[in-house]
């Protein structure tokens, strides 16, 4: 399953995602051996694979012929593919979805063979040692669509409000892999709301963005409480060849995507939605299960999303790295607000100059945006949490990739997470500054008095001054089940009372727009990384790793509620 929802009537989809992979180890104890699994998968939460650290192939057949795309949501973290033993791509980075173009595939039935990696290496800027888990495997759904020499590549719909009237700019990529020039009509239809057609021509080889601003009509806002979605069509036809009007024509492929009419602005130090002050009750998330690795199937992303809203939460960030679509889609379909960043967590400027970075980065944030724009859950894009912010050579990175994400997409608010007290030298480039404060767990000092001090050090010393400010990880650890009067650290009892501290110093602070706490639940760390973390996990969850609740869930829950999403 790649989606919540039907994205072609017209082009044949094949979905792979589901039984008939199997699993081969190619290095260790079990190279060679074979087992059968079920894609998603990651290969630690098979039995013998746990801990496995290197290289394995996932090989399963499909039947086509002709041209076929091949479409990969995440395969971690490195992944190389073959049709039929002869290798087709590679592609880096566990958390954006690529595809390959495969031509001329005789009828029949063929092999396809995904080799993932998920070693460290100089050669990985960005999957290295950290305090989450880099899992191995084909992680998210995988799907062979069968298209004609010309084909939709994607349709990005922005949105924009003037005055009370709604306008949306629509651009459709269109690709024309074929040796001769290729001439057709395209047809764009929102549902209920507004249409164009036009005729195109796109040189041999070449792809063509066509792009229309059309005037929407008697639109629904999509707001938290009211998440209305509208569908977007796009249809790509040919000239018949067996008959001479020139109105008839043959359609050749489909695209369908959804969006939501809402629009986010920044206005001071505020943050609005469809011109209503926002309050962020949020959860930082990583996708990480005991049984499921970070392959969770949709019903444990659903029961994960049922929590926090149980819990009064309006929002999750989604860190440290860009999430599974069908996690967004039922954001989408559930008014949950998003922060979504980029891949990159923890890195000093040594990591940063690491000949890779930039290039494996910035195609990070062109892959996640280029696939994820037209999410109306999505309010904020991120970047670079916790990073060299710090150092002059830090900065020139942030600037490019804020520049990169101001390109491809001026509708939404940026940001980074910083842990850079009194010293972050980047919070000119973003519309929102944001900070990772962890007082009475990692820094003895009172809540109110440390989100206070950093708070006035952006005002009075940096070019954040007068801007949104976030809080984007707060919180203290437990120990599930361990309960004692004392109070110490580590014990339920000490993370509610710590989160109920830090909570309430957040929403009572002047010009703070909201918090993600940190986190929603425990997760696997890499082994490779701090082992003086208890468990190997990260323990500051709400709930464990099982969902099981701990005592602090009372406390955020009591206070999350008593809260509106707008601030009036």
């Amino acid at each position: 399953m790649l989606r919540t929802f039907q994205t072609h009537d017209i082009r044949e989809v094949i979905e792979l995602s589901g039984s008939g992979w199997t699993f081969t180890p190619l290095m260790g104890e079990h190279a060679g051996e074979t087992y059968p699994v079920v894609v998603p998968c990651c290969w630690e939460s098979l039995p013998e694979f746990s801990a496995y650290r290197g290289t394995g192939k996932f090989e399963r057949e499909f039947t086509a012929e002709g041209t076929v795309r091949l479409v990969f949501k995440g395969v971690s973290h490195t992944g190389t593919v073959y049709v039929d033993g002869e290798q087709i791509g590679t592609h880096y980075n566990a958390f954006t979805p690529f595809d390959f173009i495969v031509k001329n595939l005789t009828p029949g039935t063929h092999t396809l063979t995904v080799e993932a990696d998920n070693r460290f290496s100089e050669a990985s800027a960005l999957h290295i040692p950290n305090d989450y888990m880099t899992y191995g495997g084909v992680t998210r759904g995988v799907a062979v669509e069968l298209i004609e020499d010309a084909y939709l590549e994607w349709i990005h719909v922005i949105p924009k409000k003037e005055g009370d009237q709604w306008n949306a700019k629509v651009r459709i990529s269109v690709a024309n892999i074929a040796e001769q020039e290729f001439r057709g009509t395209l047809t764009c239809n929102i549902e209920t709301v507004a249409s164009f057609a036009e005729e195109i021509r796109i040189p041999a080889g070449e792809n063509a963005v066509i792009e229309r601003t059309v005037r929407a009509q008697q639109v629904c806002e999509w707001t938290p409480m009211e998440p209305k979605l509208y569908q977007v069509t796009a249809l790509l036809a040919i000239q018949s060849e067996s008959v001479s009007q020139e109105d008839d024509q043959v359609i050749i492929d489909d695209l369908k995507d959804r969006f939501g009419f809402r629009e986010i602005t920044i206005v001071g130090k505020d943050i609005l939605l469809n011109g209503k002050k926002l309050r962020i009750k949020g959860f930082c998330r990583h996708e990480d299960h005991p049984m499921y690795g970070c392959a969770l199937p949709l019903a444990a992303m659903q029961q994960d999303l049922q929590i926090m809203k149980d819990l009064g939460a309006n929002a999750v960030r989604t860190s440290h790295y860009p999430n599974d679509e069908l996690f967004l889609d039922l954001c989408d379909e559930q008014g949950v607000l998003v922060w979504e960043e980029n891949h990159a967590r923890g890195l000093t400027e040594e990591h940063m100059r690491n000949p890779h970075f930039e290039e494996q980065a910035e195609r990070c944030i062109a892959e996640m945006i280029t696939a994820h724009i037209n999410h109306p859950s999505i309010i904020i894009w991120g970047i670079l949490n916790e990073c060299a912010s710090e150092t002059e050579y830090g900065k020139s990175c942030y600037e490019k990739q804020y520049a990169l994400i101001k390109q491809m997409d001026t509708s939404r608010p940026r940001s980074s997470a910083s842990c850079k007290f009194f010293t972050d030298i980047c919070l000119g480039y973003p519309e929102i500054v944001s900070y990772n404060l962890y007082p009475e767990w990692y820094v003895d000092k009172s809540s109110a008095e440390w989100i206070k001090e950093n708070y006035d050090w952006v005002q009075e010393h940096t070019e954040g001054a007068g801007k949104p400010f976030l809080i984007t990880e707060i919180g203290a650890g437990a120990i599930y089940g361990d309960r004692t009067p004392t109070m110490c650290k580590w014990s339920e009892e000490y993370q509610a009372l710590a989160l109920e501290h830090q909570l309430k110093a957040v929403f009572a602070q002047e010009g703070c727009s909201g918090v993600f706490i940190w986190q929603f639940c425990d997760v696997r760390i890499s082994n490779e990384w701090f082992s003086n973390r208890p468990r190997t996990m990260n323990n500051k969850g709400v709930v464990d790793e099982y969902r099981r609740r701990k005592l602090s869930y009372e406390t955020v829950k009591n206070i999350f509620t008593s809260l509106d999403t707008y601030v009036q």
